[in-house]
């Protein structure tokens, strides 16, 4: 059997699992990149890749792998009291710790000589190795009458406000970060709360990392509100 290395890694604002939308997609407007590994790092593997809006990247659950793996686990949309098997799920303790995601097709650049190669919608982990990267077909790749189990709907997303130091911080940082508030909001209005909190008004305050900044907000009878905005 051919060693499997990691061809690329990704840059993404994750900067830890607390953050990630838990599928692809969720929050669109997010940008990644992926930068080649040595021996990996030849335009001519990209070559056509322009052709296709989308991407499939199979990567490794690198920050859990050394947790190791189990046979059932508690999916969250199921509240995390209910196990299924593994191969039922999307979980990050797998045997081979594998994960598989469609991302958006957002072009190649060059950087200081590298290639580089911009996605967009990915959950994944700052850091996380790329694998392999695959065209995503749309007449193979989506099963019009496909069924969706126990999570067959996108989750439902929360309104996000921000409080006004929340918004003179991120003023202070626009030219910078210009689509920080966009993401900020994108990203918790997932709610990344524990599955046995959601629909549950919440006093704690939550810190969550994204870029270089930890963002303070909490759970209210309206939606979310986005405290603060720290520099990490």
């Amino acid at each position: 059997m051919t060693p499997i290395s990691p061809i690329a890694l990704i840059s993404t604002p994750y900067k830890e699992k607390f953050a990630i939308p838990r599928q692809p997609n969720l929050v669109s407007d997010v940008l990644g990149e992926l930068h080649f590994c040595a021996g990996f790092d030849d335009a001519n593997m990209l070559r056509g890749i322009e052709q296709f809006s989308h991407l499939w990247l199979i990567f490794s659950f690198h920050a859990t792998a050394s947790q190791g793996w189990s046979p059932t686990v508690r999916p969250p949309r199921l509240g995390g009291n209910e196990k299924v098997g593994v191969f039922a799920t999307r979980s990050t303790f797998r045997p081979n710790g594998l994960g598989l995601s469609v991302v958006k097709n957002e072009g190649i650049v060059k950087q200081q000589g590298k290639t580089v190669l911009r996605v967009s919608g990915m959950d994944l982990l700052d850091g996380t190795p790329i694998i392999d990267i695959k065209p995503y077909v749309p007449y193979a790749d989506s099963i019009a009458d496909a069924s969706g189990g126990f999570a067959p709907d996108a989750p439902e997303q929360l309104p996000v406000t921000f409080s006004s130091a929340a918004t003179t911080q991120i003023n202070g940082v626009q030219k910078t970060y210009p689509q920080l508030q966009q993401v900020i909001a994108a990203v918790l209005s997932q709610d990344p709360r524990p599955a046995y909190k959601k629909g549950q008004v919440d006093d704690k305050v939550y810190g969550v990392a994204l870029y270089d900044f930890n963002i303070r907000w909490r759970v209210g009878a309206n939606g979310i509100e986005v405290l603060e905005i720290e520099k990490a």
